[in-house]
């Protein structure tokens, strides 16, 4: 009884479209990743173009250069790509509705703001002219470096002291498009006293509170109790008092935010003509807004394209376009008022697609199968023998029966697990009893597997949960996906080969720290069970890499050095037709050192010698160790501060099962 608990499959001629259909490569993917015609995940990074990346071809070139994985691929055409198409999305509903404004993007950098992506998305958007927004000093003295063109916006929100609002006037004189947004009452009578001393009146805008609320799973950014933002009636006393000082025409932009991930395309429909009301009220009031700042919200398809899961929508990017721009106008027509220049800061869809983590599975830990040659006690327990008698006929039953007998089964091994606290069972029989268990376990799973109707039971996906592979790998999930252990955010996570094969195993994907929580505990798949992911089997000794896509946004910025683990390295990958395999790896960024990540918290490298070699010198005058041994120790200790702090899986080996 030495079969594999592996899981079976019904469908024999498996294809490249049966796994894009079973990992959701179209929802999460389109239209840039699917799977090539030798079941290898690829990426067209340009918009429009048939040129594609075989994403293993880059990991190949990466480590014949002597990069160690994890690495994370960073494919900035992406970015150009989706600046254009959400561009031209706003252009083209302008454009069929006849829109009497414009359309004008802002890239909000909290969503990432390493400077290469920022400056990427600054040069793509440069003939529509794409503004920045912060929502921070830091971000905000890195965004005005930026401004070389006076048309360029930038949008400060966030909490803002004096001295950012005194830079903030000082830009505005210098003729950039810096528009502080208010935020809280408080901000106001700060400017205001700046105002005064200066006697200089800068263009601001103001942030709105709705009462209409978002959908998803930022859906309280929005509504009446969202954490930032005036009320209507501390807006109207703002409006009012900005008119009895003659600056009415100073407040040039409305802004309200609807949440990171708008779900539902309805819900946004309402929440803009809301808003759209408001702006209308105040041009009628003499009050001079140019500026129509949506916030943020475009979604991106983590999962399905559906709002009834965590990570879906229920619209495209032309959809939301659309529905922004003839909400928007149908207002201002109703209200006789200039239709103004529409904002967005679509930040999430824009970086999202461009960064994916290659990591590669360690080894593997699973269930104990049945060992020939295990012989029960000639005293077992009742339990142990009636355990070990269901194994010999539970791989011949029905799906009724299957089922009477995984739950007789789970009571005897619980029984028995009692039976040997009581000092009933020896640790010889108890452990013998735990590999029938499993090889029961794995017999009816094959049974409820083969079954169509047992698809989404109950019992089939408990089975699954419990025989599931545990694969260890590279990785950290608090540093390169925290978001998915914070708030619970699906990843895209898939095998990057061997997808003309069908998957005939399922895992969990377990990182390298200490912590229960270093582990990916929801997959996106065709299958009813979302808890274990569809792997290829597992070959000591053979590559074996996952993907996670959809890192772009925010995981960069939000990372936590959990044990330790530092920055993986980076490779900037762009298309190019000279080079084999249709691309050029442009830049590559090393991982952090230990030592890098030791300094951090105040371990300096001169001080940790110092410390080791107090250490192995009064070993050495003891006589415990030779001063030969001492010193190689030492300069093992050194060399082992400029490796990076990820395991080395070429020196580890694959095999850890």
């Amino acid at each position: 009884m030495s079969e594999s608990l592996s899981i079976p499959i019904r469908k024999t001629n498996w294809s490249i479209l049966d796994s894009e259909d079973l990992y959701r490569v179209a929802s999460w993917g389109q239209p840039y990743f699917f799977i090539n015609n030798e079941g290898r995940l690829s990426v067209r990074p340009k918009d429009k173009s048939s040129v594609s990346i075989d994403i293993v071809s880059v990991i190949e070139k990466l480590q014949k250069q002597g990069v160690l994985l994890p690495v994370l691929v960073r494919f900035p055409e992406l970015l150009i790509s989706q600046v254009k198409r959400l561009n031209e999305a706003f252009g083209s509903a302008i454009l069929e509705s006849g829109y009497g404004g414009s359309y004008q993007g802002v890239y909000p950098i909290k969503v990432n703001q390493i400077q290469e992506v920022v400056d990427t998305i600054l040069q793509a958007g440069r003939n529509y002219q794409m503004g920045l927004e912060c929502g921070s000093k830091a971000e905000f003295l890195a965004a005005l470096s930026y401004l070389h063109d006076d048309q360029t916006l930038l949008i400060c929100n966030g909490i803002k002291d004096r001295a950012m609002l005194e830079l903030m006037i000082e830009a505005q004189k210098l003729g950039k498009k810096v528009i502080p947004v208010l935020e809280k009452t408080q901000e106001y009578a700060e400017l205001k006293s700046i105002i005064w001393r200066t006697k200089y009146s800068p263009v601001l805008g103001a942030r709105l509170r709705l009462g209409a609320e978002g959908s998803g799973r930022w859906a309280e950014c929005s509504g009446l109790r969202s954490k930032f933002g005036l009320s209507v009636s501390e807006l109207i006393c703002l409006v009012d008092e900005l008119k009895l000082l003659n600056l009415q025409d100073k407040m040039q932009l409305l802004h309200c935010h609807l949440g990171s991930q708008i779900a539902d395309i309805y819900k946004l429909k309402s929440a803009v003509r809301e808003f759209t009301q408001i702006y209308a009220s105040l041009v009628n009031k003499g009050i001079g807004i140019k500026y129509l700042d949506v916030g943020g919200g475009l979604g991106v398809n983590y999962e399905e394209n559906k709002i009834n899961s965590e990570g879906g929508v229920n619209y495209d990017l032309h959809q939301y376009a659309n529905v922004i721009v003839s909400t928007v106008q149908a207002v201002c027509d109703e209200q006789g008022v200039q239709e103004p220049v529409l904002i967005t800061e679509s930040g999430r869809a824009i970086t999202a697609y461009h960064a994916v983590l290659v990591v590669p599975v360690l080894g593997m830990q699973d269930r104990e199968k049945w060992i020939k040659g295990m012989i029960m006690p000639d005293d077992a327990h009742q339990d142990s023998q009636a355990l070990f008698n269901m194994m010999r006929y539970a791989r011949d039953v029905s799906t009724k029966e299957a089922l009477a007998l995984f739950s007789h089964a789970k009571e005897l091994h619980k029984r028995i697990r009692n039976a040997f606290s009581l000092g009933f069972i020896s640790l010889n029989e108890h452990a013998i009893m735990d590999h029938a268990f499993w090889e029961v376990c794995s017999s009816i799973r094959n049974t409820l597997s083969n079954d169509q109707d047992c698809d989404e039971m109950p019992e089939l996906i408990e089975l699954e949960n419990l025989l599931a592979h545990q694969y260890i790998c590279d990785f950290s999930v608090f540093r390169s996906m925290p978001d998915h252990w914070a708030i619970g955010q699906t990843f895209p996570v898939m095998p990057i080969e061997r997808l003309e094969q069908p998957p005939t195993d399922s895992a969990v994907l377990m990182d390298l720290t200490c912590d229960s929580d270093g582990q990916i505990t929801h997959y996106v798949s065709s299958r009813p069970n979302k808890s274990v992911l569809p792997v290829h089997s597992f070959i000591p000794g053979q590559r074996n890499y996952m993907g996670v896509f959809l890192l772009g946004a925010y995981e960069d910025s939000m990372g936590d050095a959990h044990n330790l683990f530092g920055k993986v390295g980076e490779a900037y990958v762009y298309s190019n037709l000279e080079n084999k395999n249709n691309f050029k790896i442009e830049k590559f960024i090393q991982e952090t050192t230990v030592q890098e990540i030791l300094e951090q918290l105040q371990y300096f490298s001169d001080d940790l010698r110092r410390r080791m070699s107090e250490i192995v010198r009064k070993k050495t005058q003891s006589g415990e160790i030779s001063s030969e041994t001492g010193r190689a120790i030492l300069e093992k200790y050194m060399t082992c501060l400029q490796k990076g702090t990820y395991c080395d899986s070429e020196a580890l080996g694959q095999d850890m099962s």
